[in-house]
């Protein structure tokens, strides 16, 4: 029986959605009843998919979404699903490969038709109302596509029968059980470096993306081999990066991405994974250089997110919108006067470090950025930071861009892990403490020892995804190497055994991104490719080396080995976007653990804090045997301290001083 004809998105608790739930289209969520009514009806499928802070998802909702003529169109001739594309990552995945393959290019909002089987037969991105921008229009196009499914119904769904069998060869590949060569992480090191912008730092080009995976990437060969010109491509673009109008210099964090190639012109949204990414690579470059730049931009960060981007109960919210009042970025930019108006006569001293860009085709205020790329003035910085203060103070009596409050569980993982480091590493408790409190807020979301994928006010969305236990189970070996706390290890061994009853692949061939039990995804995709985070293959592959490396589990172990030897073999023709899986099974071949026996102290625990290396985890060693000591075989004399440095099955002779044990860490530069 087909849906009650009327919105139904009002029992949502997804903000993107909520966004919609008064327009005059018909809306149904993605759910079995929607598809259903689908094949019921005989009807095609319009499928838009978004998130609450995509300005053009806005745009055409406001020019198309809430006309009653167009709504009309769409309720007469299509069944009407709304995704948000954080809630349900898996289906965006699918529909965005399938346009992607029929050679348009994607972004947000994605705009799908479908057969009622939600097989795609055509779609695109944004479309205005009327024809314009050299795109068709919105109501026209929807005229077109009917008129198209019922004159040529069999070509059409021809079509779509052979879309729906490319986009799942591709995203749900087999691989083979080849035993796989090294990961190629060298030669993709090569590739990155060639691609980076001498000038500006990142990829040449725009627009500008942080593209943590690739910075990884060049990162990692650094502490592989000894390649100076990966690590110092990596610090120049940072240092490019957040000087940059693409970082909030008055409140901290990192917008998602800049519109041209020096940085400066923001898409003014702030996602909480990019920040999560940023502080964990910032930190990292902090150690290696001790640059204040870095640590003032973790500081600067983590309050954010800490101010700002905190729900009641202590997790972390989705992101914030890039609009604010109807315009893009109205929030954030200042012009001079308003300046003056809260700086008065340090206005000039201000502006001589910061600047205020109008850029060409820019149409708003200016945007703030440092005015030269350098590490912090060291004696100025105070002064600086007051002054940003009392700008702050100003900003926050405007109208603030909304907040996305869902809590994804993924998203938070990440953040929870980065907040945790930094805390151990710069010997900030209050941070370990808010880590801490959110990972206890989403373990006691779980049910029957299952994860969410996204927790809202009213209610949660389950079953989690692969990506949600590898975040966790990252986040679990953080906050157990900055607390020390064992119940930690007994989480993260619970989700890892949750994602191999609900998501591994037969044979052990890896794992699905849906679990198994999931009933409403038309394909189950594996979760190979990277977007702007690792993809969940990767998350996967870290996650479980840590967590065998936390806990000396052998059988943990040898699942990431047999997992990213089949990553391997899957990625081996993949165009693009396989430089998470290569980064995680480069971790996973030799994974690292540092077994302490400190001093009253605290030196060596601190010294190997201050210098974190992503392959290795930090085990504090108490009065008790240790699992991973003993599955290390090998005998530790606590009758004084010293460390033990272990590099996949083999361990090194215990160092006694620390000046041996900052030898065996990465080397720090001037």
């Amino acid at each position: 029986m087909p849906l009650p004809a009327k919105n139904l998105l009002s029992a949502e608790t997804s903000p993107y959605l909520k966004q919609h739930q008064s327009n005059p289209v018909h809306w149904r969520p993605w759910s079995e009843a929607a598809l259903s009514e689908a094949r019921e009806l005989d009807r095609p499928i319009l499928l838009s998919i978004g998130y609450a802070a995509c300005h053009w998802c806005h745009v055409m909702a406001h020019e198309s979404f809430e006309d009653h003529d167009i709504a009309d169109l769409m309720n007469r001739l299509f069944v009407n699903i709304k995704v948000d594309r954080e809630e349900r990552p898996d289906i965006d995945q699918i529909y965005m490969a399938a346009l992607t393959a029929t050679g348009e290019q994607g972004g947000w909002p994605l705009t799908m038709f479908l057969t009622p089987e939600a097989k795609p037969f055509w779609g695109g991105t944004y479309f205005p109302p009327i024809q314009r921008f050299g795109r068709p229009g919105f109501r026209d196009l929807l005229v077109a596509v009917h008129q198209a499914w019922t004159e040529r119904n069999d070509d059409l769904t021809r079509s779509a029968e052979a879309l729906n069998a490319h986009v799942e060869a591709r995203l749900a590949p087999e691989g083979d059980d080849t035993p796989g060569a090294a990961p190629p992480l060298e030669q993709l090191a090569l590739r990155i470096h060639s691609m980076i912008d001498g000038e500006q730092g990142g990829l040449r080009g725009a627009p500008k993306f942080p593209n943590t995976p690739f910075m990884n990437i060049l990162w990692l060969n650094w502490l592989e081999r000894a390649n100076e010109g990966h690590r110092d491509a990596v610090i120049f673009s940072l240092r490019k990066m957040l000087s940059g109008g693409i970082y909030d210099h008055i409140g901290g964090g990192l917008a998602r991405y800049a519109t041209d190639a020096r940085w400066l012109v923001p898409h003014f949204e702030k996602m909480l994974y990019d920040n999560a990414q940023l502080i964990s690579l910032t930190s990292q470059a902090f150690a290696a250089t001790g640059d204040p730049l870095f640590r003032t931009r973790i500081e600067e960060t983590i309050n954010w997110l800490l101010r700002d981007m905190r729900t009641e109960a202590g997790a972390f919210a989705s992101s914030l919108d890039a609009d604010s009042e109807g315009e893009e970025g109205k929030y954030y930019l200042w012009t001079e006067q308003q300046i003056r108006e809260v700086l008065g006569p340090d206005t000039e001293r201000f502006l001589e470090v910061y600047e205020l860009a109008r850029p060409e085709g820019w149409e708003g205020e200016p945007i703030l950025h440092r005015s030269y790329y350098s590490s912090i003035d060291l004696e100025d910085e105070p002064w600086l930071a007051e002054q940003r203060a009392k700008l702050l103070a100003a900003r926050q009596r405007r109208l603030a861009p909304s907040r996305d409050d869902k809590v994804l569980v993924d998203w938070n993982g990440m953040a929870i892990a980065a907040i945790a480091h930094a805390g151990r590493q710069l010997q900030r408790a209050d941070w370990v403490g808010a880590a801490t409190a959110a990972f206890h807020f989403i373990s006691e979301s779980t049910v029957e020892g299952r994860l969410p994928h996204s927790i809202g006010a009213e209610k949660s969305q389950f079953p989690a995804l692969s990506s949600d236990y590898a975040a966790m189970i990252h986040a679990a070996v953080a906050v157990y190497q900055a607390t020390g706390d064992p119940d930690m290890i007994a989480h993260g061994v619970e989700w890892y055994e949750a994602l191999q009853k609900w998501h591994a692949a037969p044979g052990g061939r890896g794992h699905f991104l849906t679990a198994s039990d999931a009933s409403d995804v038309p394909i189950r995709v594996r979760g190979d490719i990277d977007e702007a985070t690792p993809s969940a293959t990767a998350q996967i592959i870290e996650a479980l080396a840590q967590l065998s490396m936390a806990t000396g589990n052998q059988s943990i172990y040898d699942a990431v080995a047999v997992a990213a030897r089949h990553a391997l073999s899957r990625i081996s023709q993949q165009a693009y976007g396989q430089a998470g899986i290569v980064y995680a099974a480069s971790l996973a071949r030799e994974p690292m653990k540092l077994l302490v026996v400190d001093d009253e102290e605290g030196t060596f625990s601190r010294l190997a804090a201050a210098h974190p290396d992503p392959r290795r985890v930090d085990i504090l060693l108490s009065d008790q045997p240790h699992p991973s000591e003993t599955a290390s075989d090998i005998a530790i004399d606590r009758t004084r301290p010293g460390a033990w440095l272990c590099i996949g099955t083999r361990c090194l002779p215990s160092v006694r001083s620390p000046k041996e044990l900052e030898a065996l860490l990465p080397k720090h530069i001037a």
